[in-house]
């Protein structure tokens, strides 16, 4: 008999607007990453930059650097890496206005720089630099930068410069990481070094070489623009790809079940994208027509402002209560109503400490967490447990993508988890203005009689295409209440039904109405 393996199902749901897109993913149904790209944002992880030294600090052993950001980048000489000199030489041919072999075949490499050396004997200001964002602006710091330069595609990462062939170490087969190397070695050209993702495991080497390929004509583009005389420096010569192919890059794999998208372009791209990388999944990419909101269609709305707030509930009554501080973030878990439902008290701490790992993995990763996080969980007194409860905070934290060190529990019962911080923290004020300032619960009566002339004069329009009416789920309960409902009374005062939408999203006060096919009536 064969035994059937359960896959968790994955949703990529995105919004858009003329700002910015949203990305949520869903695994069965469950919000546990929520990302947004700003059409306006010119620093991305990955982003290179043709860009001038500023100045070099001796007592710093960096650099700050102009790469047309409001504040200078910051590249420290751990960043330069080892094939400065190389790199260097090359961008002085480029710039030179010759042609040269952008393949890098016959290119000699120079000596690489000493490991413990000083930033003034390698760089000096006013030098033209490549350089490559690793760290987005984030607070009152501008980017952090390397040069040493890298173009990831899907499979794997092409580094320029390098002959050293690496597999990912969570590919745990030592079979299967000598045969990617292998194949890696076979079809990689001269000069450059070729990092393989966890996602290779079991590719074939065709795909691998597409990827290759791909990689190789993004670097050829970044060569022909730097090798431009007439440009202006600081500038960007490579851009990441978009936020939604990159997120896609990053974590697609079978176990998605739907890509929905609210932008009809959007799905283009996203479609155009999945015939590169994975032509037998382009069918679950879905355009949203409904007039339902995206995020409130899939009850995004709803987890988001339950999840980002300072306490967080958790299953049964257990919660956590999460502070910031300037050098660190606090969690502390508490066991809520759980404190007399066990056999004994050290199991109630251990279930409700797992409970709580599960979901400081889940929260770390979806509000972008970085730096020092230190965890106060419930005070256990048996070895045994204390392992189990560490090394199951290390089998939910294997997803998370960022890099992460984990600690185990200390004398004092504080876990320790340091996270990479590469982008500025997802923050989202769940707290609304409250609308009752003299203490009084009376805004449905006021503004029931606000949408009561509203219907009136839209229901007597000429064009008259149905109403919808979007408001706060409060207050949608309360027009439909009863019979006869508000809802009701106004299909007996003008003969037209009028369908209420509860939006998450809107604060208390907030209501809109629409048409039938989603046009905003003012």
């Amino acid at each position: 008999m064969v035994q059937k393996i359960n896959r968790v199902n994955t949703e990529l749901i995105i919004r858009s607007n003329s700002s910015d897109i949203d990305f949520a993913l869903l695994k069965e149904g469950r919000l546990i990453e929520l990302h947004k790209d700003k059409n306006d944002s010119k620093f991305n992880v990955g982003d290179i930059f043709l860009a001038k030294v500023k100045k070099t600090l001796s007592s710093l052993n960096a650099s700050f650097v102009n790469v047309g950001s409001e504040r200078d980048a910051f590249l420290h000489y751990h960043d330069l890496g080892p094939q400065l000199p190389s790199l260097n030489k090359f961008l002085k041919q480029l710039r030179s206005g010759k042609k040269i072999d952008y393949t890098l075949k016959n290119f000699q490499f120079e000596k690489e720089i000493d490991k413990h050396g000083k930033i003034d004997d390698v760089i000096k200001a006013n030098q033209t630099i490549l350089v490559q964002v690793v760290k987005e602006p984030i607070s009152t710091k501008g980017p952090r930068i390397s040069s040493e330069i890298s173009i990831a595609g899907r499979y794997l990462v092409l580094v320029p410069f390098s002959n050293r062939v690496s597999v990912s170490q969570k590919i745990q087969s030592k079979q299967e990481k000598e045969r990617l190397k292998r194949l890696v070695k076979s079809i990689k050209p001269k000069g450059f070094g070729v990092i393989l993702r966890t996602v290779a495991e079991n590719i074939k080497v065709a795909e691998l070489d597409r990827d290759m390929q791909n990689s190789l004509e993004r670097w050829k583009s970044l060569c022909e623009t730097v090798s431009n005389q007439n440009i202006n420096i600081p500038i960007k010569v490579l851009s990441e790809v978009n936020r939604a192919s990159s997120i896609l890059r990053d974590i697609f794999n079978d176990s998605f079940t739907g890509i929905v998208a609210d932008d009809k372009k959007l799905v283009a791209e996203l479609k155009e994208y999945l015939e590169r990388i994975a032509p037998k999944k382009v069918s679950i990419v879905k355009h949203h027509r409904s007039t339902i909101p995206i995020f409130e269609k899939y009850n995004i709305e709803r987890q988001i402002k339950a999840s980002f707030g300072k306490t967080v509930s958790m299953k049964k009554g257990a919660y956590l209560v999460i502070e910031h501080t300037e050098a660190l973030h606090v969690i502390d878990v508490n066991s809520g109503n759980r404190s007399n439902k066990s056999n004994s008290q050290s199991d109630t701490a251990l279930e409700v400490n797992l409970i709580a790992a599960t979901e400081i993995a889940r929260q770390l990763q979806l509000r972008d967490m970085g730096g020092i996080i230190v965890v106060d969980f419930i005070d256990m007194r048996s070895a045994e447990h204390r392992n189990k409860l560490y090394e199951h905070m290390r089998t939910e934290m294997q997803s998370n993508r960022t890099k992460h060190k984990i600690l185990p529990l200390s004398k004092f019962g504080l876990m320790q988890i340091t996270r990479q911080r590469v982008r500025q923290e997802r923050v989202i004020n769940t707290l609304e203005p409250n609308p009752n300032k003299n203490g009084k619960v009376e805004a449905p009566i006021i503004l029931i009689d606000k949408i009561n002339n509203d219907v009136l004069r839209l229901v007597n329009m000429k064009k008259y295409d149905g109403l919808v009416l979007n408001v706060h789920p409060f207050i949608a309960a309360y027009i439909q209440k009863g019979f006869p409902s508000i809802q009701h009374k106004w299909f007996l005062e003008h003969k037209k039904w009028i369908k209420i939408l509860p939006r998450d999203a809107y604060p208390y006060l907030q209501y809109r109405f629409y048409t039938k096919k989603g046009k905003r009536l003012r």
